[in-house]
């Protein structure tokens, strides 16, 4: 048995620091989303207030706590049984994280705290206690990651073990070099969890360049079978209708299973 879910990663501008300004253009993303039929929404990694910070301090004036009035603007524009995952920086009594919230039109499901910091973060923000988490949403039961988690590849895996039916993935990828013809790196990672765990994954990247820092533009749909069902249009935009299995099917007729050949006692 499958079913079908309409899902986008969307990647609308950001301007580093300008928060009023970064909400009212991902509510602008949502809408258009929600008119192509997108079901599961996912924006950028710190897609409320910009990655490239200069301290801490610049940081902390452009993180918002959970309860910032832009939130319920944002759950405004969802219909019911959509779901959107928004990146962003969060500000409470803990300090500083590199988070994602998971929306729905009348509640907040739940927020992560990204776990593995790349590069600055690590003197910008605190450390999530999880790696990866998983929500359960109207659309099933949705793993959020953010960036350089899933470069880690345990973390795609556990988070699937855990009985997740897809992955939404926040990212900001630095451009890197890479032979010509050839997907960024961070894609064919993305391709190859997927893939070995058959957990679809939802990328939205940053696109353009911040302070310097040119991004990928890396923003895409992976199916359960590790291919790039869509990539990013000159919007930004990536939109596809996935084919999801029955949650917990890793079955690979006619003599296998992804999870129960696991051989855990041998690693």
């Amino acid at each position: 048995m499958t079913r079908e879910l309409r899902v986008a990663a969307t990647s609308p501008e950001i301007h580093l620091g300008e928060v009023v300004g970064n909400f009212a253009r991902i509510r602008t993303a949502l809408e258009r989303a929600v008119q192509e039929g997108a079901q599961l929404i996912v924006l950028p990694e710190l897609a409320t207030s910009g990655y490239v910070f200069a301290d801490r301090d610049e940081a902390a004036a452009a993180a918002v706590p959970r309860d910032h009035a832009g939130w319920a603007d944002l759950a405004s524009a969802l219909p019911a049984g959509t779901v959107a995952v928004v990146g962003y920086a969060e500000r409470d009594d803990a300090g500083l994280f590199n988070s994602a919230a998971v929306l729905t039109n009348d509640r907040r499901i739940g927020d992560y705290r990204k776990s593995h910091l790349w590069g600055a973060e690590a003197v910008l923000f605190e450390r999530g206690p999880r790696a990866g988490a998983i929500f359960d949403t109207p659309l099933g039961r949705l793993a959020v990651a953010i960036c350089y988690d899933n470069e880690f590849p345990e973390v795609p895996r556990r988070l699937a073990l855990g009985g997740a039916d897809l992955l939404a993935l926040p990212v900001n990828w630095p451009l890197v070099p890479r032979p010509e013809g050839e997907r960024a790196p961070e894609t064919i990672q993305a391709m190859a969890a997927a893939r070995s765990s058959r957990l679809a994954t939802v990328i939205s990247d940053r696109r353009g360049a911040e302070r310097g820092v040119e991004w990928t533009g890396g923003t895409a749909v992976i199916d359960e079978d590790g291919w790039v069902a869509a990539s990013a249009d000159d919007r930004g935009s990536a939109v596809a209708t996935l084919r999801l299995r029955a949650p917990g099917d890793k079955t690979l007729p006619p003599h296998n299973d992804l999870f129960a050949d696991r051989r855990p006692d041998l690693y």
